[in-house]
């Protein structure tokens, strides 16, 4: 009894280690993403930015979810194509940051046109256009984080990486999303 004890409670270590590795390797993609979410909900009531955020979240779980899944597929029978994958994945946030530099030299650091209507004002036609994006950039950035974690313990067995995988993306989006309401919210604090 004390030996399964023991032995589950190694496991439990070996996982968090695992976790906490990859975890820390992915640490500038986990920044980019709680510093690109906040725009997302910038311009609408405040009473809508924390249900805009838990339904990105949420989004962010389901992309994990698929990542999670295919990136075990894709380790399992063709581990050779992670890397480009992971190239490609940073080859897009690369272009992602141009446009924001191209966006900011041009005249329109914000995204918007002149003259056009706040967020708030345009409906919920735009809050789910800004969700619908806001989802997009996290399934780049979720692949990146659980590429570069994959990529740190990818020599483990099938389960270990599958159960650190899954504790990694849990963790990640609670502390990105977590941080994210704090930020957006930070604001209101000033208002009243």
């Amino acid at each position: 009894m004390a030996g399964g004890l023991a032995a589950l409670l190694d496991d439990v270590a070996v996982i968090a280690k695992m976790a906490s590795a990859a975890g820390t390797k992915a640490v500038g993609v986990v920044i980019d993403d709680a510093a690109v979410t906040p725009r997302y909900v910038t311009g609408f009531s405040p009473a809508r930015e924390l249900p805009m955020i838990w339904k990105i979240a949420r989004g962010s779980l389901v992309n994990k979810a698929i990542i999670i899944v295919a990136l075990m597929l894709l380790s399992q029978f063709a581990p050779w194509i992670l890397t480009p994958l992971l190239m490609l994945g940073g080859a897009y946030l690369v272009f992602e940051g141009a446009e924001k530099v191209w966006e900011y030299f041009r005249g329109h650091p914000d995204g918007h046109a002149e003259g056009e209507q706040p967020a708030a004002v345009q409906g919920p036609e735009r809050e789910a256009q800004m969700v619908r994006g806001a989802i997009t950039t996290d399934f780049v950035l979720s692949a990146e984080i659980m590429m570069i974690s994959l990529n740190e313990i990818g020599d483990a067995e099938f389960w270990p990486r599958l159960i650190t995988l899954v504790v990694v993306g849990l963790g990640i989006t609670a502390l990105v999303y977590g941080v994210v309401a704090l930020i957006v919210k930070m604001d209101d604090i000033g208002l009243k």
